[in-house]
């Protein structure tokens, strides 16, 4: 079951606060989906904070938490799904960090070529940001998530799977224990294409299984098919790969995400229209929407 969040309790809150692929893209043609890069916040029923992916749109779900908390400690653990720019560039904003009594893990895939650690630290080393990491005045700390591992949290459960996508990158499944609702969240991963990556020949059953059944879809809609010859191998997915991974898996919600930074909010609604005219020929049940900065679901 799927709603729209007006005051209902249920177990997974989700908020997105950034959903714009490779750079942010502000301005009036793309005010209505937003132009922030990934972000997206989950609340669980006991309070407990996660964040997915630290683009730019971390910046202002920072500033709601500060105003949100009233003065009380912030505390949460941030997942990353890669290490790519546009996932990682609104950590240096994001406010939180910069008050003391604040706490937050991030999360990193273990075969990220660089630790996240690293990672965190240098993007904030003097050549290309006055504040170093040492100075901040948050606790922050680090930790490893493997493909294909569990890891319980306040409130949710979490399992990680490797997706397709150059140097490597994670999807996530978020639940609350002992509960079948769950929210999949795949922000950059290229169904096609599987003669570009070492993810052997099952990988697309092993995925397909990965999100089997699941309330919410976040996937991957970056180019049209179109778009798509030119760009084999650069680790994105079309609108159609999105639906069709759904549609087998038995998905309830899509959410079509990574928005492609030329495309307007007239083109969404349209790409929209063609994917739900899609589940309709196939006499699916699948509802899909367009993920929107400010959009927000209870799982």
């Amino acid at each position: 079951m799927l709603l729209h969040e007006r005051g209902v309790a249920m177990s997974l809150r989700v908020q997105f606060w950034g959903t714009r692929g490779s750079v942010p893209t502000p301005g009036r043609k793309t005010a209505r989906y937003g132009g922030n890069t990934p972000c997206v916040e989950i609340r669980t029923d006991e309070g407990w904070l996660v964040i997915l992916d630290a683009g730019t749109g971390i910046r202002e779900l920072g500033l709601s938490l500060i105003d949100r908390s009233g003065g009380a400690p912030v505390a949460g653990d941030i997942f990353l799904t890669h290490a790519h720019w546009d996932h990682i560039q609104g950590i240096p904003f994001f406010a939180p960090v910069f008050q003391r009594g604040n706490h937050f893990t991030i999360w990193g895939s273990q075969s990220l070529e660089r630790s996240v650690d690293r990672v965190v630290r240098d993007q904030m080393s003097p050549v290309v940001f006055p504040v170093s990491f040492e100075e901040l005045d948050a606790r922050i700390d680090f930790s490893t998530i493997a493909a294909g591992e569990r890891r319980s949290g306040t409130g949710y459960e979490v399992q990680a799977f490797e997706v397709q996508h150059p140097g490597g990158a994670l999807a996530y499944r978020f639940s609350e224990p002992g509960s079948e609702r769950s929210i999949v969240y795949v922000s950059d991963n290229e169904v096609g294409a599987p003669e570009k990556y070492q993810s052997g020949p099952d990988w697309r059953m092993r995925f397909v299984e990965f999100v089997r059944e699941t309330t919410v879809l976040v996937h991957d809609a970056t180019y049209t098919t179109e778009e798509y010859d030119h760009h084999r191998g650069w680790g994105h997915s079309t609108y159609r790969d999105a639906v069709e991974v759904a549609l087998e898996a038995g998905v309830k919600t899509l959410v079509l995400f990574h928005h492609e930074p030329r495309r307007t909010d007239e083109d969404l609604d349209q790409r929209t229209e063609e994917c739900r005219a899609l589940v309709r020929s196939r006499g699916g049940n699948l509802h899909v929407l367009a993920a929107a900065e400010g959009l927000t679901l209870t799982v």
